[in-house]
C-alpha cells in the first residue's frame, strides 16, 4: 500500500495547529559552555556508622536435642490417677504408707530391693509408698560425654515402669520437701 502525500488543505490545518500546540517534552537548551565536568580527584571518604560485630546476625535456636531432666520427664507423665489425691500427694498432704532408702545401693543391689519392697507393699493393700534414691553425688567430668548426677534418681522411674511392677503401679511423683524432696519418688498404688 502506497502512503498518501498531504494535501495543501491538510498541509494548512496542520501549520496552523503546530503554531498554538505547547510541546510535552520541550527541547533541551545545550549550556553555553558545553565543557565535561572536571572530576573531583579525591572523592570524599564513605561515612561509616558504628557498628557492633554480630548486630545484624539473626538468632538460631539450638540444633541440640538435648532430654529432658529426669524431673521434667517423670512431670510430663500422663495423669492415671485421681486429680485431687494426686495434688494433696505432691503437695506433701497425703501420708506415706511404706519407704525404702535406696540410697547408697549399687544398681545390682537397689533393683532387686525395689521390685520386692513395690510387690510386698502392693500385695499389703497400701497405696502410697515412697522410694528414697537421693540426688546423686557431684563429680567432675572426666570425659567430653555428659554424665548425669543421680544414676539411681534416673533408674528407678524407668524400673517402675517396667514388668514385674508396672502393672502394680499407677503413678510416679517427685516427693515433696518434707518427704525427701527431688531425692524421692512417690510411687502410688494400683487397688
Amino acid at each position: 500500500m502506497r502512503r498518501r502525500r498531504l494535501t495543501p488543505e491538510d498541509q494548512d490545518i496542520w501549520s496552523r495547529y503546530t503554531r498554538t500546540a505547547e510541546a510535552l517534552d520541550p527541547p533541551r537548551q545545550e549550556p553555553l559552555d558545553a565543557s565535561p565536568p572536571v572530576p573531583n580527584p579525591d572523592p570524599p571518604a564513605p561515612q561509616v556508622r558504628p557498628f557492633r560485630l554480630g548486630e545484624r546476625a539473626k538468632m538460631r535456636n539450638s540444633s541440640h536435642a538435648l532430654a529432658p531432666s529426669i524431673a521434667e520427664e517423670v512431670r510430663a507423665a500422663p495423669l492415671r490417677m485421681d486429680a485431687k489425691a494426686h495434688k494433696r500427694m505432691t503437695s506433701g498432704k497425703l501420708r506415706p504408707e511404706g519407704k525404702l532408702d535406696l540410697h547408697g545401693m549399687t544398681l545390682e543391689q537397689a533393683h532387686p530391693e525395689l521390685t520386692h519392697f513395690v510387690l510386698m507393699s502392693h500385695a499389703a493393700g497400701k497405696r502410697l509408698v515412697i522410694v528414697v534414691t537421693g540426688k546423686g553425688k557431684s563429680r567432675p567430668a572426666e570425659g567430653p560425654i555428659p554424665t548425669r548426677l543421680g544414676v539411681l534418681k534416673h533408674q528407678v522411674p524407668q524400673w517402675l515402669r517396667m514388668a514385674p511392677l508396672a502393672p502394680v503401679v499407677l503413678q510416679v511423683s517427685e516427693a515433696h520437701r518434707r518427704h525427701g524432696g527431688s531425692g524421692a519418688y512417690y510411687v502410688y498404688l494400683r487397688r
